[in-house]
């Protein structure tokens, strides 16, 4: 008993300690910050799937805001030179609704053609191939006897089932073309929207700062977004129209038909990092098995494309681009896998300026800092200003 007392005398001697005022805060803040990495990862995780389900809405609004910020220099221009915010704002949208109609009736119209041509043209590409296919039937052959010889039982097959091609191209566009039409009615509508308010939505957004750094921080990150996302766009544009207008002088040299169509293939395609290179160059050789009776002359338009992309890619894009914008490869192709999967071909095309934009704006908001989090006492980390410049 007397042990237990003597516990029990220490125990009521011992001082109390108060948690003080710091320690509440800490816990406070760690607990606001922990909801706030819950609901981060919980909105990660659900707006991939929003995305693809509202793609009917989400689709033409993420396009129209990406066309009228590349469009807001011109814009800006026209203001200038003293032309009202609405007509500056008309005159961008007829502008690019003409560059499109331009490019649309370069492409559709042959491609539609050498599409009708495909099955007509289906005998000459066989003929082609017929080396190669030989080659590849020598090789399979080779392989399943040497597999039969190593196997108890024979080697089998997997059946494949032949899914008949669409009657008619011309028919599934047909039955598409409404809600295409009113997508880029909708969008061509928001984008003369944006830009006739362009002026008052950023003179409010930088006037309802609370503080002067506020406002500051807001101007300069809706400069560094029209800027980075405006002069990326024109500069690639010029560099794809410029390698879409070599190839088709190449391909018109080497006697292949529909030069534009193609030129206007590779111009669009380009705009997709890696990815769109690769589709332009089976594209092409699909053209020259269906245009040429030699297999080495089909092989040259690919060929052409393909060391024409080196250069280009290589040489002439980094050093015009990389000077200007600041992109990790990496997260060009992560960028192009997830708007791809989400938006299809479309979403692919908007990979890179989205990525833009988004990079510009994390840079001034700050990114979470999960270590720093874990570890530390911080949850935000902002980029260098030289990367935000």
């Amino acid at each position: 008993m007397s042990g237990a007392a003597t516990i029990e005398k220490r125990i009521e001697a011992a001082p109390v300690v108060a948690d003080s005022p710091q320690d509440d805060s800490q816990r406070r803040d760690r607990l606001l910050a922990s909801l706030t990495l819950i609901a981060g990862a919980g909105f990660l995780f659900a707006a991939p799937f929003a995305l693809q389900a509202g793609r009917v809405f989400f689709l033409p609004v993420t396009a129209a805001m990406v066309i009228a910020i590349a469009l807001v220099p011109l814009l800006e221009g026209l203001q200038n030179r003293r032309v009202p915010s609405g007509l500056a704002a008309l005159l961008c949208v007829l502008l690019f609704l003409v560059v499109v109609n331009v490019a649309l009736a370069a492409i559709v119209v042959p491609a539609s053609e050498w599409v009708t041509l495909l099955p007509q043209r289906l005998t000459r590409i066989r003929t082609n191939i017929a080396p190669v296919l030989d080659l590849f039937q020598s090789l399979q052959h080779f392989l399943d006897n040497l597999v039969k010889r190593f196997a108890s039982g024979p080697v089998g097959r997997p059946s494949t089932s032949a899914v008949p091609p669409p009657n008619s191209v011309l028919a599934l566009l047909a039955t598409s073309a409404p809600s295409v039409l009113i997508e880029m009615f909708y969008s061509l509508l928001l984008v003369f929207f944006f830009l006739a308010g362009w002026t008052r939505l950023k003179r409010r957004t930088i006037t309802s700062r609370t503080s002067i750094a506020g406002a500051v921080t807001t101007a300069r990150v809706l400069r560094d977004v029209v800027s980075a996302t405006s002069s990326y766009l024109g500069t690639i544009t010029l560099v794809n129209v410029t390698l879409g207008v070599i190839v088709a002088g190449a391909l018109w040299l080497l006697g292949m038909g529909s030069p534009l169509m193609w030129g206007g293939l590779v111009t669009i395609l380009n705009y997709i990092p890696y990815l769109g290179p690769i589709f332009a160059s089976l594209l092409l050789l699909l053209g020259g098995l269906m245009s040429f009776n030699d297999i080495w002359t089909a092989f040259t338009p690919p060929a052409i494309m393909i060391g024409l992309h080196l250069v280009e890619a290589n040489a002439v894009t980094p050093f015009l681009v990389g000077r200007r914008v600041k992109i990790n490869p990496l997260m060009i192709l992560i960028s192009i896998s997830f708007w791809g999967w989400v938006w299809g071909p479309l979403g692919a095309l908007l990979a890179v300026p989205l990525l833009i934009i988004i990079q510009r704006v994390i840079a001034a908001a700050g990114v979470p800092d999960i270590t720093g989090f874990l570890f530390e006492e911080g949850m935000l980390t902002h980029v260098g200003d030289s990367e935000s410049g």
